[in-house]
């Protein structure tokens, strides 16, 4: 009988033998098993991120436990937790991609003590768990930017723009679903009401609106000099484009999830120039000359699945949970659970997204230097297709161009 090491997408998990009470052969491969909604470009390109190192720790010799060295090999399993529809207890048996179903399989991961890496789920309530109870669910880590650190990074963006332009006129567009309506009620309570901005309009839209030409004519009547966009879904990238046709005098910055990777251009017919848009883990789609991993990840990627990466959440963080379980492996010299855990615990490395370290609620730091975090970033579409990270100034590569009509308020 085979123990298994989750990666969870994710869940990042590792069986084998030895763990289940089995002695393990010589040799014999360390399961890395990558349950997730392959569906979903976030899970399918997360899944190809986990193969790729797997592939280059195999090329070295794989993992050493020990005075051995054993391969590493993934099973991976489409558990459809993110397709509208599917109750979450179908998602229990091998981990999560949305957050529900994490939430709801922590007591199903402990009790097998299956070390369990997540990469795509992003609520908090994972982690207030395990702050509650570190030793009972102390199997439970994260390696993506999860929702209180995106509405840091909106909040910062919004900052910045203040700083540089001295805008403080926002009108707020967002997807009707909770994970939304939320990031949009926070940054307002905790950033605009406090910074004195003021929010012109809030506006929800059912997932599969296409048409945003009202509001944006609304946005226009009040003076907007910033629109706040939060959506995930696939037509939220006719906001942008409606936005560049209409030419309003305004910033079209947020979180569109369609506009992040570089297909984007074509996808939406190069009608995008001018849009700022947050990418969730630095190297997911977009890389930084001032982080060489990301960069070498992204040649990488490229390369061996001869396409660019194009979700801004996952790939960066399922190939970073490969080394980051690796080494900790390496380090406890054994596989078992409690062995491997706390030397996950220990984790700092230079890797990816910057600098890899867990907090007391086992979720990787993110902040705005990759010296001492690892880091999301904000990039600027160009007019020309290409993409400018603008935020934060330790890996910016350029100023935020404003269009035209808008002018700085000081």
């Amino acid at each position: 009988m085979k123990k298994i090491f989750y990666l969870n997408l994710l869940v990042l998990s590792f069986l084998t033998a030895h763990v289940f009470g089995y002695a393990a052969y010589a040799q014999e491969p360390i399961i890395l098993g990558v349950p997730t909604s392959t569906g979903f470009i976030e899970g399918k390109e997360a899944l190809k991120a986990v193969n790729l190192a797997v592939e280059e720790i195999n090329a070295k010799g794989g993992v050493k436990v020990g005075s051995v060295k054993r391969p590493l090999k993934v099973e991976s399993i489409d558990i459809r937790d993110a397709a509208p529809g599917v109750p979450v207890p179908e998602a229990l048996l091998v981990g999560p991609f949305r957050s529900e179903a994490l939430v709801a399989g922590m007591d199903l991961i402990i009790k097998y003590k299956v070390p369990t890496l997540a990469t795509i789920a992003m609520s908090p309530a994972s982690e207030d768990k395990i702050k509650k109870e570190p030793d009972k669910y102390k199997y439970i880590f994260r390696t993506c930017l999860n929702a209180k650190f995106l509405v840091k990074y909106l909040i910062g963006t919004m900052s910045f723009i203040h700083k540089e332009f001295g805008f403080n006129k926002v009108y707020i567009m967002n997807q009707d679903v909770a994970w939304a309506r939320k990031t949009a009620e926070l940054i307002t309570k905790n950033y605009f009401e406090k910074a004195g901005w003021t929010v012109l309009g809030e506006e929800s839209y059912p997932t599969g609106t296409s048409d945003f030409s009202s509001s944006l004519g609304k946005a226009r009547e009040k003076g907007a000099q910033v629109i706040l966009p939060i959506f995930d879904m696939p037509q939220s990238g006719i906001l942008v484009k409606q936005w560049n046709s209409m030419k309003l005098p305004c910033l079209m910055a947020g979180f569109i999830s369609p506009l992040t990777g570089p297909g984007a251009w074509k996808t939406f017919d190069g009608k995008i120039g001018g849009a700022i848009n947050c990418n969730f883990e630095l190297g997911s789609a977009i890389a930084s000359a001032k982080v060489p991993m990301s960069k070498k990840f992204e040649e990488a990627y490229q390369k061996k699945w001869g396409a660019p990466v194009e979700a801004g959440h996952g790939p960066a963080p399922s190939y970073e949970s490969v080394y980051i379980l690796a080494e900790a492996i390496e380090r406890a010299g054994s596989v078992e659970p409690d062995a491997v855990v706390a030397e996950l615990k220990k984790t700092d490395r230079l890797g990816v997204m910057g600098r890899i370290k867990f907090d007391e609620g086992q979720q990787v730091i993110y902040d705005l230097d990759p010296e001492k975090a690892a880091l999301a970033c904000v990039f600027q579409w160009t007019d020309a297709g290409g993409r400018v990270i603008v935020y934060p100034e330790s890996i910016a590569e350029g100023k935020i161009m404003l269009p035209p009509g808008l002018k700085p308020a000081k």
